[in-house]
């Protein structure tokens, strides 16, 4: 028996990578699979730890050797996935994955892996306080949030294809409702 997947999606600022955290701290059977991206890092991010930064050219090339599980350009020339070998090898060893990914990476990623994978949609109150949040975060211009906006509506409209959505209205009830589902879907064989 291999490991289960759980997998967290939410528009830019909606708090998953906040509850992504407090689930790790929780100390539930979960690792956590680092994600592959063409962007730069960002305030104190380090290569390996929050993301495995690579150059667009790095990124296309493991795109075509097929190193990835899943994997969108969310941005112009921003890339983003999860590489295959990464999530393999810690289901080989009967690990329980979580993830942090894009919301149409999350649905290739239940193709792949069936009732072997949680999806959770992080949804946000509403898109005025997304963009809230994301101006108060003060790591993107305006034009990044204008992008990330736009992005939001588009992943919203399709969140109903995730087997959970969790609104993080209030940060401790969101948080407490997500390690709920995960813990249903860690202890149903």
């Amino acid at each position: 028996m291999k490991g289960k997947l759980v997998i967290l999606s939410a528009p830019s600022g909606s708090g998953k990578s906040t509850i992504i955290n407090h689930i790790l701290d929780k100390n539930l059977p979960l690792e956590f699979s680092i994600s592959a991206t063409s962007r730069p890092p960002r305030g104190n991010e380090k290569n390996g730890v929050e993301y495995f930064f690579l150059s667009q050219d790095e990124f296309k090339k493991k795109i075509k050797e097929g190193c990835f599980i899943e994997y969108e350009e969310v941005y112009p020339d921003r890339f983003y996935g999860t590489l295959k070998r990464e999530v393999e090898k810690k289901l080989a060893k009967r690990k329980n994955v979580i993830l942090d990914v894009d919301v149409a990476g999350g649905l290739n990623i239940k193709k792949l892996y069936g009732e072997n994978a949680l999806l959770i949609f992080v949804r946000p109150p509403s898109i005025e306080e997304l963009q809230r949040r994301l101006e108060k975060r003060g790591t993107d211009t305006p034009e990044v949030i204008a992008d990330r906006i736009s992005k939001a509506d588009y992943e919203l409209s399709i969140a109903s294809k995730y087997d959970a959505i969790v609104i993080n209205d209030r940060l401790e009830e969101a948080e407490n409702e997500i390690v709920n589902i995960i813990n249903k879907f860690l202890t149903h064989s």
